[in-house]
């Protein structure tokens, strides 16, 4: 009995070790129970949910083939890797996934020897799996490298960067390009998935390479003979651009007929070298809902599965996400330079609407953090405005892009920092903990966070309105509820604000801590001031409370190390200011996957944390 229902094959299978033995018949049973019992799961606790579908039958096949977890499989994305999860002994747990001490949301090296290598974000597959590869190559231990990536993940830059290294290499290497929304390729069929079988056959294999030791001493004859090759298959598939990497395409195949996925594999496990297997998938497989909505059932909150995903009826309190949202088509009304750019986070990073209504101004450069950035940097260069809608943990993707083409050359892009801080169920992966510590070294960088959402509002407009780049920073969710003003307002460069009058301590706020930093100075009778800027300083404040105050206390939804307090601390040591100054914020240390409550709870960053910190050291 698995998941409150009895399953025939399921129940008996707690490995892929267990799985190996039954017969090849059973398994299409089998990945029917998997996905009966994935959206009966899935559907009580929320969590990733059509990709998952999707990959159900390649799962099955990877196990089945493969002598995991000493052969290695590198799920990319890790959100298609629950069949996974279901397969190699955490199914009785999988209704704990993406709560707080329960299953990590992705793939985890120290959940599971099945989990090769953490996967929360995407396009790094490839890289790890040739790592392993080599690894394998270097010891002799002849274990076999996969990597399954996603068509998503494979715009990103790093992951040609990897089959280019792979190729040149020669190294044996399976790469599974799992296609599911057949934007590479719809050429799916009995055609296809009979050629992919002849071109991972033995005997192709081998009259290929006899032909390429005889036709090599005759270079004309031999680059006729590659270049009819190439079109032959280019014909049918189109792996031409996969084969200039050095990687022998297959396909593409019928991700979800394990006849054709069994005997394909068998025959790719006999080849040399570079290998890529495409294979045609459909998100949300198997449930009629998700099938024809996969955005909507990508990840999801509990559903009743009879009537699938309904739509609230209740109103909703906007969150960060819908206020800048809001802000960037008001503001695109007034200002025709400014257009918008995401790395494939338009849902999001609230942009639908903005896309609907300025659709030539929109650009969503796929899962490319990088280029986003640079593009945004040309843009700056002749006189468009650029917001770049990006969330804080995929910035640092583009680190070195804000540094040198941004930073550098002083170009007014605005970086719309979304999910900063502690973001919840996906945990350490997605936590955006470290903005403020690598972008306040830069120089030209202007940075602020806002403590409500009308700040948020008017900081956005205060950002974009400059003429050097700028970061503004905020959480994933509602805030404290604050009345937004229509009316765009500018924010002093670098201006603290005073909120409370107290005595003998004074608590400094940077950002949306200040909530908390109100109520424990109401209870401790001590100063508050909201800083919203975290670059420039408002260094006159800061002195001011200095000289007026017995002790300083910073606080900050960012890791303690390098963040707003330690810049504090640096304005008071670089004017000689010798009192006692205490910073708060995110310990040294990864906060897991739970609830946002509970992640704050676990980093203390709550009203009954910061009290208690502040007191034990007064």
């Amino acid at each position: 009995m698995t998941n409150g229902k009895k399953y025939s094959l399921l129940d008996e299978i707690d490995s892929p070790k267990s799985m190996r033995k039954l017969p090849e018949d059973q398994l299409t049973d089998l990945a029917s129970e998997v996905r009966e019992f994935l959206l009966n799961s899935v559907s009580q606790v929320g969590g990733h949910f059509a990709s998952g579908l999707g990959t159900v039958e390649l799962t099955i096949a990877l196990h089945y083939l493969f002598n995991t977890p000493e052969d290695r499989i590198v799920w990319d994305v890790g959100h298609q890797a629950y069949p996974h999860k279901i397969l190699t002994g955490r199914k009785d747990r999988l209704h704990t996934i993406r709560q707080h001490e329960g299953l990590a949301p992705f793939p985890k090296r120290d959940e599971s020897p099945y989990d090769t290598f953490g996967v929360g974000h995407s396009s790094t597959s490839i890289s790890a799996a040739l790592g392993m590869a080599i690894a394998a190559e270097h010891d002799g231990s002849g274990r076999r490298a996969v990597a399954v990536i996603g068509d998503g993940a494979m715009t990103a830059g790093v992951a040609f960067e990897a089959m280019n290294h792979a190729g040149d290499l020669g190294t044996d290497l399976l790469v599974i390009l799992n296609d599911n929304n057949m934007s590479i390729s719809p050429n799916v069929g009995a055609l296809s998935n009979r050629f992919a079988q002849i071109l991972s056959g033995k005997l192709y294999t081998s009259v290929r390479e006899g032909s390429k030791k005889m036709l090599s001493q005759m270079p004309s004859v031999w680059e006729l003979a590659r270049r009819a090759e190439e079109h032959v298959k280019g014909l049918i598939v189109p792996g031409t651009l996969f084969e200039e990497f050095g990687f022998n395409y297959i396909g593409p195949i019928d991700g979800h007929d394990l006849p054709t996925l069994l005997s394909t594999l068998k025959n790719i496990k006999k080849l040399s070298g570079p290998q890529l297997l495409h294979v045609i998938t459909k998100k949300g497989k198997g449930y009629a809902p998700a099938e024809s909505d996969p955005i909507k059932y990508h990840g999801v909150s509990p559903f009743d599965p009879e009537v699938g995903i309904k739509k609230s009826t209740v109103k909703k309190a906007p969150n960060y996400s819908d206020i800048f949202g809001d802000w960037i088509c008001d503001m695109a009304d007034q200002d025709r330079r400014l257009v918008a750019i995401t790395p494939a986070m338009r849902e999001g990073s609230g942009l639908v609407r903005f896309e609907e209504e300025f659709p030539k101004r929109y650009f969503d450069v796929a899962i490319a953090e990088q280029h986003s950035i640079n593009v945004a940097a040309g843009m700056a260069c002749d006189g468009v405005k650029p917001v770049v809608a990006i969330y804080s943990t995929f910035l640092q993707r583009g680190y070195d892009q804000v540094v040198h083409d941004v930073c550098n050359q002083n170009l007014p892009v605005l970086f719309a920092l979304d999910r900063a801080g502690l973001v919840g169920a996906d945990g350490p992966t997605h936590n955006g903990c470290y903005d403020l510590s690598i972008l306040r070294c830069l120089p030209n960088m202007t940075i602020m966070a806002p403590s409500d959402e009308n700040e948020c509002r008017q900081m956005l407009y205060t950002g974009f309105m400059m003429d050097s780049p700028v970061a503004v920073r905020y959480p994933r969710g509602t805030g404290p509820g604050a009345e937004v003003e229509q009316q765009m307002t500018a924010i002093p460069l670098g201006k603290a604000s005073l909120k409370r009058k107290g005595s003998k301590v004074a608590l400094l706020s940077f950002g949306t801590t200040l909530q908390i930093a109100l109520n424990v100075g109401e209870r401790l009778d001590a100063t508050v001031v909201n800083m919203r800027y975290v670059k420039p300083l408002d260094t006159d404040m800061i002195l001011e409370m200095a000289g007026s105050h017995d002790i300083l206390v910073t606080i900050e939804e960012n890791m303690v190390a390098g963040g707003a307090g330690s810049a504090v601390n640096e304005i008071l040591a670089l004017h000689g200011r010798h009192l006692k100054i205490l910073n708060y914020g995110l310990p040294d240390r990864l906060i897991q996957h739970g609830s946002r409550d509970d992640m704050l709870l676990d980093a203390g960053l709550t009203e009954e944390g910061f009290e208690a910190f502040v007191k034990a050291r007064l």
